[in-house]
């Protein structure tokens, strides 16, 4: 199963480190796939949850393509991320229950039915009594989660 760092954390939120490169670098390092959120503005690629506060490094976004999951935060992010659809990973949602990325894999809120193709979206530790084979799990708690799948 993919463990995926939600925004880069490892374990717990911190907003203050979110989304920011080298907090992303430090999970990637570790070897988890990492969310973030893209914003897409003025032809410049943004990071950041309620707004655009930091821009990447292209090698980040390019050089580390095939383990970031991509939160388009606005429509240009999201047209971005369809015009690259053969080489980033990425979604946009809401409130939504299912989601599909662009590699075709269910983003999934959680408490909802899953399957192979999904990857919950943990409101936790991730540490949930009954995971039914997801592909994976995003969480703020991907070392704490890595120990319990260890078990």
């Amino acid at each position: 199963m993919k463990i995926i760092s939600h925004r880069g954390n490892l374990s717990g939120p911190n907003p203050k480190g979110e989304n920011k490169e080298s907090y992303i670098l430090r999970a990637l390092n570790l070897g988890f796939d990492v969310e973030i959120d893209l914003w897409y503005i003025d032809n410049d690629i943004y990071l950041g949850h309620d707004e655009p506060q930091y821009k990447p490094s292209s090698e980040l976004i390019f050089y580390y393509h095939n383990r970031l999951w991509v939160h388009a935060k606005n429509l240009n992010a999201l047209t971005f991320l369809v015009e690259n659809k053969n080489l980033l990973n990425g979604f946009y949602h809401y409130n939504d229950k299912y989601t599909l990325t662009t590699k075709g894999y269910i983003w999934t809120y959680p408490g909802e039915k899953i399957n192979s193709k999904c990857v919950i979206v943990s409101d936790g530790t991730g540490t949930e009594e009954s995971i039914d084979d997801p592909f994976g799990i995003c969480t703020d708690y991907p070392i704490e989660l890595q120990s319990f799948l260890k078990k």
